[in-house]
């Protein structure tokens, strides 16, 4: 049987082939059909070079794509692969590079961005995966707790932890199956990242003799990683927050012989190099790229005072992203085939939750993290003192599933991994829903995905309630804001309302004489720049910094009092949340989503995460990639959406069919039964 490709009503590819190769050469090339824009586009920024056709804007991404050395990593990661797997994902580029040429000169974008589609390599999809994940751990985070330490001092070093910048926010439950209406298992997720066009999720399904497995993904990436569901054994993971990178002080010099590094017994060369990044409409950039014993110079260099910070990550120092449990995860049958194939993962770390249908569960920590000094979580640690190196590798933490188990970036399973995390509001809010009886189904999920409650409102209006002497229009507004139901609805008012002042405290937090130093540049390279705003980081970790004792020079009650009489002066808009939260969904080329889309409902803290900056913004760049639930009863009982469509071209009918139902909070349901797909050809 030579590949075919088989839609449903949403256009959602079903891959059919002989074996696995086959299956997988016939991924890529629908990946190539589906998304060659998108591919290329990934393809590009993962080596480097995105500036040569999409300009100055995205040359602060490929400086840090070559200085920390992301394609040399992704080709020493594929060099170390046992032979299956490099087969595995030769037969997968090989089907990008069949569909590439052909599909790109259907979509209009390559014109318009004056590209002509490349060839991959063997490592691109390596290359591709570090891309999406680099950043994933939050590394930068220590760059801000080294600020904040040099600013307010090291006792407030930890004072913006909300835990950890949360618009991440992605989702995770299980339902156990004495609690399910079918009694087997329920497994749903929604994972949240920038939303983008089209999707970094696509829907799709793979079936060979061996194995028929649908899920969520990556294109550009072999198998499917994150989400899937094989028929007897379903997965969906969430980002652990565990602290797997580390940051280094370096000193660097000039020396005849090259660059040298300071470590803890003194100088030692260093690797360095130049490349050259060409950028549309500017003159190309010269990027010295170093790396210490510790790893890739990410800051500074060996000129001037020859500071600079190194970043070490794990790919790097073991040449292994895991990749070889890709297939592994499609062939597996139990909870137990998939555990055993999940202690080879690597990059990035996560929570991870399955079951399977024999009524086996599993709920673990996957990944790669490396054992060292505490101080190392914290900030950047001296190259040049002792005490600060890797010793292998740390055990990964597990739990029995009791009833229903909840995954949300909190300070939970990964725990002892990390010191940052997302706040709990998510996860607490999750398990409350689902305490409320038995006879879960797919339908009911939907109240979960779509739960709008902000429990981390409360400390801003129990504040706002001590306050005596407000104004008439203050007091009225408060009065308000009190009654309000604390749901981030798109209809509602008072929600808008009460962003307003939440954003007007924050902006007042920023301003005072004790944390205007902070927004102080410090040379940092601006890709680092969402996680070095103070406002922003203020305005995620509000609630405890409203309660702080570690701010003594600042009456939080003095500048609530003053937000809000500022507010209530300035009257009423009308405006509902929807009307002020809006997708503002990322676009390689702007002009595609030029102006906000549609309204959204929820906030960073809902469990229906769309994710603002307050302080800064009310637009929303994050929310659900994708929506899923996996029934262990019977997979065409499971439902998925993802926003925009399962096509990337711009006036494909599948480009944004999906959408209202994604806007909606609705699902559409896993068609498997062959006699409802179409079959789109029968060669390849």
């Amino acid at each position: 049987m030579t590949a075919r490709v088989h839609r449903d009503a949403h256009g959602i590819p079903h891959l059919r082939a002989a074996d696995p190769l086959a299956l997988v050469r016939a991924q890529g090339r629908n990946a190539a059909t589906d998304r060659a824009w998108q591919l290329e586009v990934e393809r590009h920024r993962a080596q480097g070079s995105s500036a040569a056709f999409l300009g100055p804007d995205h040359l602060d991404w490929d400086v840090f794509a070559r200085r920390a050395r992301l394609a040399d990593t992704a080709r020493r990661c594929f060099a170390a692969l046992d032979e299956p797997t490099a087969a595995w994902v030769r037969a997968y580029v090989a089907g990008v590079n069949e569909g590439l040429r052909e599909s790109a000169r259907r979509a209009p974008e390559f014109a318009a961005a004056g590209l002509a589609p490349g060839r991959w390599e063997e490592w691109t999809p390596l290359a591709l995966w570090l891309s999406h994940h680099i950043l994933f751990a939050g590394f930068p985070g220590k760059l801000w707790r080294d600020r904040v330490a040099r600013v307010l001092g090291e006792d407030a070093v930890h004072l913006f932890a909300t835990d950890g910048l949360p618009a991440s926010g992605s989702n995770g439950w299980l339902v156990a199956p004495e609690r399910t209406a079918a009694g087997a298992a329920l497994i749903a997720g929604d994972p949240h990242r920038f939303i983008e066009t089209p999707g970094v999720y696509q829907q799709i399904r793979l079936a060979c003799p061996e194995y028929d497995v649908v899920g969520l993904a990556v294109p550009g990436v072999p198998g499917i990683a994150h989400f899937g569901h094989t028929g007897e054994v379903a997965w969906a993971i969430t980002n652990s927050m565990a602290d797997y990178q580390d940051l280094y002080h370096e000193r660097l010099r000039r020396t005849p012989a090259g660059v040298e590094a300071r470590g803890p017994d003194g100088w030692h060369p260093a690797e360095a190099h130049t490349e050259t990044v060409e950028v549309a409409g500017a003159e190309p950039v010269a990027v010295e790229v170093v790396e210490t014993e510790r790893g890739p110079v990410i800051a500074g260099g060996p000129d001037g005072d020859g500071r600079a910070v190194s970043l070490r990550y794990p790919p790097r120092v073991t040449a292994r992203l895991g990749f070889e449990v890709l297939p592994a995860l499609l062939r597996a049958r139990t909870v137990g085939d998939l555990d055993r194939a999940l202690d080879g993962w690597a990059e990035p770390v996560n929570v991870v939750l399955a079951a399977d249908t024999a009524g086996g569960l599993l709920h673990r920590v996957a990944g790669a993290v490396p054992a060292r000094d505490p101080r190392n979580l914290v900030r950047p640690v001296p190259a040049w003192e002792p005490g600060h190196e890797w010793h292998g590798w740390q055990p990964l933490p597990r739990a029995e599933v009791r009833g229903a188990a909840v995954m949300a970036n909190e300070r939970g399973l990964a725990g002892p991994l990390g010191i940052e995390f997302c706040a709990p509001y998510r996860a607490e809010r999750i398990a409350e829903l689902l305490a409320d009886g038995t006879g879960w189904t797919t339908e009911r999920m939907a109240a979960v995905h779509t739960d709008t409650h902000l429990a981390s409102a409360a400390p801003l209006l129990d504040l706002l309630a001590t306050l005596p002497d407000l104004g008439p229009e203050a007091a009225a507004l408060r009065t308000e804001l009190l009654a309000w139901d604390r749901r981030m609805d798109a209809d509602s008012v008072t929600a808008a309302r009460y962003a307003e002042l939440r954003s007007a405290v924050v902006r007042r937090y920023a301003a005072t004489p004790e944390l205007a130093g902070l927004a102080a540049p410090d040379g940092l390279p601006p890709v680092f720049a969402p996680w070095l705003s103070a406002t922003a980081r203020i305005g995620f970790a509000l609630p405890h910094v409203l309660g702080t004792g570690l701010l003594p020079g600042i009456d939080p009650a003095a500048l609530v009092r003053a937000a809000v009489e500022e507010l209530a002066a300035a009257g009423p808009t009308g405006e509902t949340w929807g009307e002020r939260h809006r997708l503002h969904a990322w676009s390689a080329l702007p002009a595609e989503e030029a102006r906000p889309g549609p309204a959204l409902a929820g906030d960073h803290d809902c469990v229906l995460a769309t994710s603002c900056v307050p302080g800064i913004t009310d637009l929303s760049a994050r929310a659900s990639a994708a929506r899923l639930v996996w029934d262990l009863a019977d997979r065409e009982r499971s439902a998925w959406i993802v926003p925009h469509g399962a096509h990337g071209d711009p006036g494909h009918p599948h480009h944004r069919d999906q959408h209202p139902l994604w806007l909606s909070g609705a699902l559409t349901p896993v068609v498997t039964d062959w006699t409802r797909l179409t079959e789109e050809n029968s060669g390849h």
